[in-house]
C-alpha cells in the first residue's frame, strides 16, 4: 500500500473537517457545561441531567440522522453544477426538519413516564422531569439549524456552522451561569436554568445561520422567492428514503448508549454519575471522528457526482486512516489521564458529597480505560458510515448497525452489568463489542460496493 497516496489527502481532509469538528465539539460542550455547572450542585442533580438528556439524545439522534440526507444530495448536485437540485434539496430538507423538530418535541414530552418504568431513583426523576420540558423544546431550533448546516456542509462551507456553535456556547455559558446560580437580578433556577440556557443558545444558532447564509452573494439564489408550491413529492420522497435509514442508524447507536445510562442507573446513583462523566469525555473525542464522517460524506458525494471512482476510494481510505491516527492519540490520552479527568466534573470540597464523589471517580476511571479502546472502533465505524451515506447507501448499513448494537453489544452490556461483578465496566465492554462489530461489517460493505462500482466503470 502506497501510504503517500493517502497521506497527501490529509491536509484537505483536515481543512474541511476542523470547522465541523469544532462545531460538533461545541454541541457536546453545551452538554458538558451543563454537567460541570450542575455537578457543582451535587451528584443527584448531575444524575437528573444525565437521565433527562438520555431521552433528549434519543430524539436528537433521529433529527440529526434524518437531516444528514440533505448533505450528499447537495454535494452531488454541487459537483454536477445543478443549482436547481441544490435549491430543491435545501428547501425540502428545511421543510422536513421543521416538521420533525416539532414532532420530536412532542414525543419527548409524552415519553416522560418512561423514566418511572425504568426504575430510576425517585429523587433523580423528580428533578429530571421539569428540566426535560425545557430541553425538549430546544429540539425545535436544533433540528431547524441542522437543515441549514447540512445544506452549507454539502456546499463544502463547513466554517459557517462552526461560527454559529461558538456564538451558541458563549450565550449558553453566560445564561447558564446566571440562571443556575442566580447571579445579580436573575432567579436561582438550578437545573431548570441549564434547560432554559440550552433553549436560548439554540435559538441564537438558527438566527445566526439564516442571517449569514442568506446574505452570502453566492447563496442568495437559494433564499429568494420561496413558495410552498415548490415543494414536490419526488424530492420529499428522496430525502425521506435517505433520511429515515440514516436516522435509524444513529438511533440504534444512541439508544445503545442511552441503555448504558439506564443500566448504570439500575446499578446505582454513583454508577450513573460516573457513566455520565466518561460518556461526556468519550463524546468529546468522538466529535473528531464525527467531523471526519461529514468530510467523508461530502467528498465521496463529490467524487460520485464526478464519476471518478478510483479517486473516490483513495479519498475514502485517506479519511479512514486519518480517523484511526487521531483516535489512537485519544486512546493514549485516556489511558494516561484516566485517574485525573473525572475530577473536572465534581466538587471535592463538598464534604456532604465526598464519599459519593470518591466512588464516582473510582468507577469513572475504570470506564475511561474501556473508552480508550472503543475510541478506535467508534472512529472507524462512523467515518465508514459517512462514506456509505456519500454513496447514498443507507438501508443495508441500517441493518448492520442494528445487529452490531442490539444483537451483539446490548446483550453483553446487560449480562456483564447486571449479572457479574464488572457492573458499570461490564456495561461499557458491551458497548466496545457492538462498536467493533459495526466497524468491521460497515467497512466490508464499503469495500464490496466500491469494488462493484470500479468493475461497472472499467
Amino acid at each position: 500500500m502506497n501510504l503517500a497516496l493517502y497521506t497527501k489527502e490529509f491536509r484537505y481532509n483536515m481543512q474541511l473537517a476542523y470547522p465541523v469538528i469544532l462545531g460538533m465539539l461545541g454541541h457536546t460542550l453545551i452538554g458538558i457545561v451543563d454537567n460541570i455547572m450542575v455537578g457543582k450542585l451535587g451528584s443527584t442533580e448531575l444524575a437528573a441531567v444525565s437521565l433527562g438528556n438520555s431521552l433528549i439524545f434519543v430524539a436528537m439522534s433521529l433529527g440529526i440522522g434524518f437531516s444528514t440526507a440533505i448533505t450528499p444530495i447537495v454535494a452531488e448536485a454541487d459537483a454536477e453544477k445543478d443549482t436547481g437540485k441544490i435549491r430543491a434539496a435545501f428547501h425540502h430538507g428545511l421543510f422536513l426538519c421543521t416538521i420533525l423538530g416539532f414532532l420530536l418535541f412532542g414525543l419527548v414530552v409524552l415519553a416522560k413516564p418512561v423514566m418511572e418504568l425504568l426504575h430510576q431513583p425517585e429523587e433523580v426523576i423528580t428533578l429530571a422531569k421539569p428540566y426535560l420540558d425545557w430541553v425538549a423544546f430546544s429540539l425545535v431550533p436544533l433540528i431547524i439549524y441542522q437543515g441549514y448546516k447540512q445544506f452549507a456542509d454539502g456546499l463544502s462551507m463547513t466554517k459557517i456552522s462552526m461560527y454559529a456553535i461558538v456564538l451558541a456556547n458563549i450565550v449558553h455559558v453566560i445564561i447558564n451561569y446566571c440562571l443556575i446560580y442566580g447571579v445579580g437580578f436573575f432567579p436561582k433556577m438550578g437545573i431548570l436554568g441549564a434547560g432554559l440556557g440550552t433553549v436560548i443558545s439554540r435559538l441564537a444558532m438558527v438566527i445566526f445561520m439564516h442571517i449569514i447564509l442568506s446574505r452570502k452573494e453566492s447563496l442568495k439564489k437559494y433564499f429568494q422567492n420561496f413558495s410552498f408550491d415548490e415543494i414536490k413529492t419526488a424530492m420529499l420522497k428522496k430525502i425521506i428514503n435517505l433520511g429515515l435509514p440514516s436516522a435509524m442508524q444513529m438511533l440504534f447507536e444512541v439508544v445503545l448508549f442511552t441503555a448504558a445510562i439506564w443500566l448504570c442507573g439500575n446499578i446505582g446513583k454513583t454508577s450513573q454519575a460516573a457513566n455520565q462523566i466518561a460518556l461526556s469525555l468519550a463524546s468529546m473525542t468522538f466529535m473528531f471522528a464525527m467531523g471526519l464522517s461529514v468530510v467523508s460524506m461530502i467528498r465521496i458525494s463529490n467524487q460520485k457526482g464526478m464519476g471518478d471512482y478510483k479517486q473516490l476510494i483513495i479519498v475514502a481510505r485517506s479519511i479512514f486512516l486519518l480517523a484511526i491516527c487521531i483516535e489512537i492519540v485519544f486512546a493514549l490520552m485516556f489511558v494516561l489521564l484516566h485517574q485525573i479527568l473525572p475530577y473536572l466534573f465534581l466538587n471535592m470540597e463538598n464534604q456532604a458529597q465526598l464519599l459519593d464523589n470518591k466512588e464516582v471517580i473510582a468507577i469513572a476511571a475504570k470506564l475511561l480505560l474501556v473508552a480508550a479502546v472503543f475510541q478506535i472502533s467508534d472512529g472507524i465505524q462512523v467515518v465508514v458510515l459517512g462514506a456509505l451515506r456519500g454513496l447514498q447507501d443507507v438501508k443495508i448499513p441500517m441493518y448492520i448497525t442494528f445487529v452490531a448494537y442490539w444483537v451483539v453489544g446490548f446483550p453483553i452490556s446487560l449480562y456483564l452489568g447486571e449479572y457479574t461483578e464488572l457492573k458499570a465496566t461490564g456495561v461499557w465492554i458491551g458497548l466496545l463489542a457492538g462498536l467493533t462489530a459495526a466497524a468491521l461489517f460497515l467497512y466490508l460493505r464499503f469495500h464490496y460496493l466500491t469494488k462493484k462500482l470500479l468493475k461497472q466503470n472499467t
